[in-house]
């Protein structure tokens, strides 16, 4: 499920504005992302919506109505007319270009425009298009020309050369929506296949009784989810949603009753790999929400592969990590060797830094050192040993790479704020094997 914005369109609403931020970063010029229907869903740099000098002008002007809005839709229009790009003038004079954002049918449905700028000397711009042709005295004039300070001048050479690489931009971001929906579909045909099969065994069992819940499964998707292994969270996932459709008898509401539980599940799991809680807080309370609005089952078992997907995004955001290549590799080992006895020049030298820059950059970017971070890795698995009866209490620091018990409960204690068994007993799991 998208947000009302991103409803209104069915472009790639992510890769729109990342080619808007990288036009906007190559070039000075101001971009706009907007739906069909001119309303805008993001802006960069000094676009028509960050400029101003319409308002202002309306405000020293009480006659002079003004709607860009509707300019920026006349340019989309002629940039579809004339081949996929446009240049045209605001109401003030100034020049936009625009290119339209496609449907996987070809048809319209959003755009970006690029602009304000000038293809004239500032001092012409002023006297032929504010004073002459809008009519703004001096005094009026005065008020607005700090903004116009803001806007670029570009030759309208260059203003050409622009708009056409705008418009080989979009063409990427056209083609890739298009690919996506084809992804999409064959994510929901994968979705329903794994579904459709565990519900095939569980009715070929010839049991007229309904099996138990699949606690294991949970747990295991749980744990899939705090490592962010994706296809081990799909797959998992799908086993549960075949039980509760099995166990459900069809029924829609209660479906989305007990989705309604995994989803709380999903984002605790999500929160215990490292995602922000206050993020996934704000995620839940969405998703939550958008639930009611699901109407099929195909569309529900889709929508909540979306949202297991989007917490898992968060167990790790490497947005602003300037060695990503270096860290991810890195963590990627921790998170594969936590139960061994694994030191940081290990790691080190397996993401090729020595120990001492590879410490150094792990804590510039992890905001934590090397030992915090393993130490949180190791904790993390232990709580789930820790659910299991099965596993002897003096045996799960082993498991997890402590070589020292004391040492274990010590670090677990102050990490959580009990103690490894108060851990166990406050999750009603009491055995004779501690």
């Amino acid at each position: 499920m998208t947000s009302e914005a991103e409803r209104s369109s069915s472009f790639s609403l992510e890769l729109a504005i990342q080619c808007a931020d990288s036009f906007n970063g190559s070039t000075g010029l101001g971009c706009a992302v907007s739906n069909s229907s001119g309303d805008v869903l993001y802006s960069t740099g000094y676009s028509c919506s960050a400029c101003g000098i319409c308002e202002a002008v309306m405000q020293q002007n009480s006659r002079k109505k003004i709607k860009c809005g509707d300019v920026h839709l006349y340019g989309t229009m002629q940039a579809e007319r004339f081949g996929g790009k446009y240049i045209y003038f605001c109401p003030m004079g100034l020049t936009c270009f625009v290119s339209p954002l496609f449907d996987e049918n070809g048809s319209s449905i959003g755009m970006i425009t690029a602009g304000p700028l000038m293809m004239v000397d500032k001092d012409d711009f002023i006297k032929y298009d504010l004073q002459d042709a809008i009519g703004l005295s001096r005094a009026q004039l005065r008020k607005i020309l700090p903004m116009l300070h803001k806007i670029p001048y570009v030759s309208p050479e260059r203003v050409t050369q622009m708009s056409n690489l705008l418009f080989f931009s979009i063409g990427f971001v056209n083609n890739v929506s298009a690919a996506e929906k084809q992804l999409n579909d064959q994510d929901s045909n994968m979705i329903q296949g794994q579904i459709g099969e565990f519900l095939h065994q569980l009715k070929s069992s010839g049991s007229e009784i309904v099996p138990s819940y699949p606690f294991e499964t949970e747990h295991a998707l749980m744990q899939a989810i705090t490592d962010s292994n994706k296809n081990a969270s799909q797959r998992l996932l799908n086993e549960i949603l075949g039980y509760i459709f099995f166990s459900s008898g069809g029924n829609f509401e209660i479906i989305k009753s007990r989705v309604f539980e995994l989803i709380v599940l999903l984002s605790r799991a999500a929160i215990d790999g490292g995602a922000d809680s206050n993020v996934i807080f704000n995620l839940n309370h969405r998703y939550l929400r958008e639930i009611n609005s699901v109407t099929s089952i195909d569309d529900l078992c889709v929508w909540l592969s979306a949202v297991m997907n989007k917490f898992m995004d968060y167990v790790f955001r490497f947005n602003d990590v300037k060695h990503i290549d270096v860290i991810r590799k890195a963590v990627d080992y921790i998170r594969r060797n936590y139960s061994k006895k694994i030191t940081l020049e290990e790691v080190a030298a397996h993401v090729f830094l020595s120990p001492s820059y590879f410490s150094k950059i792990f804590k510039d970017e992890m905001k934590c050192n090397f030992n915090s971070y393993l130490n949180k890795i190791r904790i993390d698995r232990s709580k789930a040993l820790l659910l299991s009866d099965k596993i002897r209490l003096v045996d799960v620091s082993g498991l997890v790479g402590f070589e020292d018990q004391s040492y274990f409960s010590k670090v677990f204690k102050r990490m959580t704020g009990v103690t490894p068994g108060k851990f166990r007993e406050s999750h009603g799991i009491l055995s004779s094997k501690q």
